[in-house]
């Protein structure tokens, strides 16, 4: 039986600003739709944690991090392209 991958997500966010409840909303939205049971998302408020950002080189806000499965990737923005995220991702749809 074939092992499905399992998404290491890190979605990093400033407080309750607009940009970062809209990435939180589209970002568990596909990752509801699409991994289902097969990710895990750890969302960081650099608000809160200033130094993660800098850990992770954050130069823009909201970032989405693929860590796992490789290669590793970055995406920036609300999220609220759906296909832009999944292409983000390495995800492919099938229609």
């Amino acid at each position: 039986m074939e092992s499905a991958l399992e998404y290491h997500l890190e979605l990093y966010i400033t407080g309750t600003s607009p940009n970062s409840v809209r990435a939180i909303n589209n970002v568990k939205s596909i990752c509801e739709e699409y991994l289902k049971g097969n990710y895990e998302l750890k969302i960081f408020d650099v608000y809160q944690l200033p130094e993660i950002a800098q850990r992770e080189q954050i130069i823009a806000l909201p970032t989405l991090i693929k860590k796992n499965p490789s290669p590793q990737r970055r995406l920036v923005g609300d999220m609220s392209d759906t296909a832009k995220v999944l292409r983000g991702l390495g995800i492919v749809i099938n229609d």
